[in-house]
């Protein structure tokens, strides 16, 4: 075998190679995180928009910025405008981690028997975030949303820190991404609903476990 059909055929190979990895790597594009820090204000994140320009801007930080990204929060209704549900505004899946592994196929799937666990939930540089049992516990995520991704009525406690504007006064509703809690029933161990916040500044965020991070998906 001469050294130019060697050298063809390497080269063959190598575009090949190259494609299925593009391929493998385009399939499980990075479509969800968790943010590695929150907005500094508690929970008061300048309403949606604010959370995913959040969004948005960590992911652009490490390349994955020309997917569009959405904060999963659910927002209570006010007069005039309607409730908003976090289940129906972050695309349709499926959703992989920075590390290539399946979160969930769709919405149904997000939220019934996901693969959303302390191991799989990752901030958008890949990192894992501190659970319960780890100093400090960051494990409670903002999400204002009950068990199915839907907001609460109107008429329930707040839930939402004004629709994600106080810094002060009120709670929100927290998830547990490390499904840990000092319980074992399923509330205890929701990733999206498992109890309220003390507060909705830095502080009281904090003393439930908690950072002011949010959960993010491509809606794209």
């Amino acid at each position: 075998m001469s050294l130019a059909f060697r050298t063809r055929s390497f080269v063959a190979l190598a575009a090949v190679c190259a494609l299925v990895a593009g391929a493998w790597a385009q399939g499980e594009a990075m479509g969800f995180f968790v943010t590695s820090t929150g907005g500094g204000r508690g929970a008061d994140l300048g309403g949606l928009a604010g959370a995913d320009r959040h969004c948005q801007s960590l992911a652009a930080a490490v390349g994955a910025g020309k997917r569009t990204w959405h904060a999963y929060l659910s927002t209570s209704p006010t007069p005039g405008v309607p409730a908003v549900n976090a289940r129906e505004r972050i695309g349709r899946g499926p959703w992989y981690n920075a590390k290539g592994v399946l979160i969930a196929r769709d919405v149904e799937q997000l939220h019934g028997a996901n693969n959303l666990t302390k191991q799989t939930a990752l901030t958008e540089k890949g990192d894992a975030v501190n659970g319960r049992g780890d100093t400090p516990n960051m494990h409670d995520i903002l999400t204002g949303s009950q068990p199915d991704g839907r907001a609460f009525s109107g008429g329930d406690k707040d839930m939402t820190c004004a629709n994600w504007t106080s810094s002060g006064d009120g709670s929100a509703m927290l998830g547990h991404h490390d499904r840990s809690g000092t319980t074992p029933d399923e509330t205890a161990r929701s990733w999206n609903s498992s109890h309220p916040s003390r507060g909705c500044d830095q502080e009281g965020l904090r003393s439930t476990g908690g950072n002011g991070l949010m959960y993010c998906f491509a809606v794209n």
